[in-house]
């Protein structure tokens, strides 16, 4: 008696089949570290990624240009355009100066210049290295972000997150390695907001184990992590016995990792039934040290200083990169009103979350960055008055920082020119700014590849990358 093969389980037991035991096998070195990315010694075990979706303007927050208050309304020189692309809001209209109505100040020991509006931030300069010169090749925001989380404007690619989880393996069984906080409030009210996409944390062609997982603001942290009425635990268990019973069986026909990956995932799944809501219950939490460390808005479901506070305790259980998304920031008019409360938002609560680290002796280990997709333009966009006035979209050059984790704080790295259009000195690509996390990790971002459509796919691309050593302690 012979068993009748359909089309498709014969190619999956011979030739995919092959691929689907390689691609098995890679899965399993990339867990053990044995594929010679390993630099001899990591600063950070984890991430804490702080995207500020919608691009914050530098000048008004981390670029300091004294003079160019002096050329208000001036005509952008040729010279410093030097015939860079625009976007279309801008094609065709006046290029006048718009200097920041924002006063600076200078922080720590470094002497780090901020503006007003970041005054927390301000208080643990001398713990942050500012990279004023980060540049990026994208002008609109879905690519931009795409590129930032993916290391290329093209969708579909593994997400930085996932590559960790893949490189280093996973820390905590009864937690995903990768968890995204979206932030649900926000203080500089509606404004110009684009959509998120999952895209964002997924993990392209690297197995769906090491996709993202995006935690929600109420109700069940995850999607249906809550059984329904009716089905016990003990219920649950059995289910899961039978399903992981039926799809070992399956994979023996037909091979597919992805079915070890549905196992695995299941498996999971049941494990955070009790993890998660341990996770995200704050009550054994000293509710007024919080409100001291991440501010007053740490109580308000959904905002970014509560989603720092969850941060703080997903990297105490061992979660491998955690990235939080705080969006609002495309200020394309009344930029001085909204940025303020977008300030609001972050300042406080990105100093408590550094400082309740250090409290507790992880800063070292843990490395915090801070960026959005580009930066916004020296010239004004709508109503151009020396305190009100918008910016356009920037991506030639703008600032990020990153703290903990082996970096060289109350530094600034990088310079712009006088209008903070174009970096004169120590550019920092995307691509080089994901070299460095991966470096602060202990990963060679060269080695660190998976074999895809015929490429040695990496994270920081094809073309070369430069970790950017000058912020390294």
């Amino acid at each position: 008696m012979f068993d009748i093969q359909t089309r498709r389980q014969f190619l999956n037991a011979t030739g995919m089949g092959l691929g689907a035991s390689v691609l098995g096998n890679l899965t399993a070195q990339g867990a053990a570290g044995t594929h010679g990315y390993h630099l001899p010694k990591a600063k950070a075990k984890r991430v804490i990624f702080l995207f500020m979706a919608g691009a914050p303007s530098q000048l008004d927050l981390f670029d300091y240009k004294p003079d160019l208050h002096k050329r208000f309304k001036e005509a952008l020189p040729d010279s410093v355009t030097n015939g860079q692309r625009v976007t279309a809001m801008t094609k065709g209209k006046e290029k006048l100066v718009a200097p920041s109505m924002f006063k600076f100040k200078q922080h720590g020991q470094g002497g780090t210049h901020l503006s007003e509006l970041l005054p927390h931030l301000g208080s643990v300069a001398d713990d942050i290295a500012l990279i004023k010169s980060t540049s990026t090749t994208a002008i609109n925001h879905d690519p931009g972000k795409t590129l930032f989380c993916t290391g290329t404007e093209i969708p579909g690619k593994a997400s930085i997150g996932a590559w960790l989880s893949y490189g280093l393996g996973r820390m905590n069984q009864n937690l995903p390695d990768f968890i995204v906080l979206n932030s649900a409030y926000w203080t500089g009210g509606k404004g110009n907001v684009q959509g998120l996409y999952s895209r964002l944390w997924g993990s392209g062609f690297l197995p769906s184990k090491h996709q993202g997982v995006s935690f929600q603001p109420s109700g069940d942290p995850v999607l249906f992590l809550s059984n329904p009425k009716g089905v016990s635990r003990e219920t649950r268990h059995k289910m899961l016995d039978l399903v992981t019973k039926l799809n070992e069986e399956q994979l023996a026909k037909v091979g597919d990792p992805e079915i070890q990956t549905t196992i695995a995932q299941q498996e999971m799944a049941f494990r955070m039934q009790a993890s998660v809501p341990e996770l995200t219950d704050l009550t054994g939490e000293n509710e007024k040290l919080n409100e001291r460390l991440y501010g007053p808005e740490v109580q308000k479901t959904g905002s970014f200083a509560r989603n720092c506070l969850l941060a703080r305790r997903m990297a105490e259980r061992g979660v491998r990169f955690i990235q939080l998304f705080h969006r609002g920031w495309d200020h394309h008019s009344t930029l001085p009103t909204k940025i303020k409360g977008q300030a609001f938002d972050v300042d406080q609560p990105c100093a408590g979350l550094i400082n309740d680290l250090r409290q507790r002796g992880m800063l070292d280990d843990t490395l915090i960055v801070f960026a959005g997709e580009f930066g916004r333009t020296a010239y004004g966009q709508g109503t151009l008055k020396r305190d009100q006035y918008g910016r356009d979209h920037h991506p030639k050059c703008f600032s990020t920082w990153m703290a903990g984790g082996g970096i060289k704080g109350g530094i600034s790295h990088g310079e712009t020119d006088e209008y903070s259009y174009n970096v004169v000195k120590d550019e920092v690509r995307v691509r080089d700014f994901n070299a460095t996390i991966l470096h602060q990790l202990g990963i060679d971002h060269d080695r660190l590849t998976f074999p895809f459509m015929g490429l040695d796919q990496k994270l920081t691309g094809v073309n070369p990358a430069q970790v950017v050593k000058n912020i390294i302690s």
